[in-house]
């Protein structure tokens, strides 16, 4: 069966046309926020602040993106987060370009944006298996998770040479297109709605998510890592890290490259794992969430362009081993018309320290210096790493089919 299976299926398609659009202005909007909250006021915590905000809104509102997007048309849900989020950009690149941009006003459109991210991910992640058959659901699966690579990798890239010519409030003005275009595709889709057997409360669906999500240990196990393992990556490295390259890698493409790397070591892994079905799958990608140390070590002091680059690569590689075997583990055990609900469940535990990782990171490079948060971000990520062993199920859980 070929690779390219899944595009044949027009629902399929639609989504993936529509997503990838959508994540080039998505990994262009990071690289452009940060070096204009720089410009403006030449402070962390100012971008660390904004990026809190953002975080906190998804955070705040996801349970309730999944609940719905278990009740309605999940690519309607998809659609009408992509024009809030497009409208939200749109405004900020305005205020960029016109120079009325404050801190206030951005931290605000972040946390709009943030709000109807809250609804697209949970939607965007219970789809999929109602686009392809289920013979290939783990390419479709591969292949989303590819685009969303190549995507970034280009837009990261795209990103950092459209904010050294132009400035970043053509980046963000970027990031609002792709957000419409992705919106008229997602729009073409024909997907309906999961079979309902009884009419519930939404309260009563997050009640039941609960139930279901607290049932499984090894899924509340590796939540509550990610948990920890999330605020301390994204705050040391989305804060800090474009500060240090604005100082030592030559400002927003230096930034760039770094960004790229990444993408570009989950590209290589990715194309790896369309064959490699590991049999116990949450063991081997636990040891793969291990790489997400290896960037903040080599920011610390920091080491050459080069080597910072490498292991961004490295990271990647390894860190896109654990997405795809947490995905497949997810389809595996938990049935189709849960999907979204115990997924914005994984979300908000894993996504809920984030915040609070973006506002301490500047205050606490300044206290005690940059390398010493990098090194103390590191330490968090192997220490709540290694203790997710302590499962039976991370150790033992096992794919049910034998790998080919």
């Amino acid at each position: 069966m070929s690779r390219l299976g899944p595009l044949r299926e027009r629902e399929y398609a639609l989504l993936f046309t529509g997503r990838a659009v959508s994540q080039i202005g998505s990994a262009m909007a990071p690289v452009a926020l940060a070096f204009a909250i720089l410009d403006l006021t030449g402070s962390t915590t100012d971008l660390g602040v904004v990026l809190a905000v953002r975080q906190l809104a998804v955070v705040v509102l996801v349970l309730y993106g999944g609940v719905w997007a278990d009740r309605l048309p999940r690519h309607l849900v998809m659609v009408w987060s992509n024009v809030v989020s497009g409208l939200s950009q749109g405004i900020v690149a305005v205020l960029l370009l016109s120079h009325h941009a404050g801190i206030p006003a951005l931290a605000v459109f972040a946390a709009v944006n943030g709000a109807s991210s809250a609804f697209f991910f949970p939607a965007s992640y219970g789809i999929v298996p109602q686009t392809v058959p289920a013979a290939l659901l783990q390419q479709a699966n591969v292949m989303l998770r590819l685009a969303r690579t190549v995507t970034s990798t280009g837009g990261a890239a795209l990103g950092g040479v459209v904010v050294a010519a132009a400035g970043p409030g053509w980046g963000i003005a970027a990031d609002a297109i792709s957000y419409g275009i992705a919106a008229v595709a997602l729009a073409g889709m024909r997907v309906r709605p999961l079979e309902r057997t009884e009419a519930t409360t939404v309260f009563h669906d997050l009640r039941v998510g609960w139930r279901d999500f607290w049932s499984r240990p090894w899924l509340w196990a590796i939540v509550i890592q990610f948990g920890i393992v999330n605020a301390a990556y994204t705050g040391t490295l989305l804060v800090l890290g474009p500060a240090v390259a604005k100082r030592h890698f030559h400002g927003a493409v230096g930034w760039a490259a770094v960004l790229v790397a990444i993408e570009a070591g989950v590209v290589v892994s990715g194309l790896v794992l369309l064959r490699w079905k590991p049999r116990r799958m949450l063991r081997t990608a636990t040891f793969g969430a291990f790489g997400l140390a290896l960037p903040l070590i080599a920011l610390a002091r920091p080491e050459p362009l080069v080597i910072v680059v490498a292991a961004a690569f490295a990271s990647g590689y390894l860190t896109e081993i654990f997405g795809v075997l947490w995905d497949t583990t997810y389809q595996q055990e938990i049935p189709q018309d849960k999907l979204s609900r115990l997924s914005a469940y994984d979300a908000i535990g894993s996504w809920a320290l984030m915040p609070l990782g973006f506002v301490v990171a500047g205050p606490l490079g300044s206290a005690v210096g940059i390398r010493a948060t990098f090194i103390g971000g590191s330490v968090f990520v192997v220490v709540a790493t290694a203790l997710v062993f302590l499962s039976r199920d991370v150790r033992m859980l096992e794919r049910r089919e034998q790998p080919a």
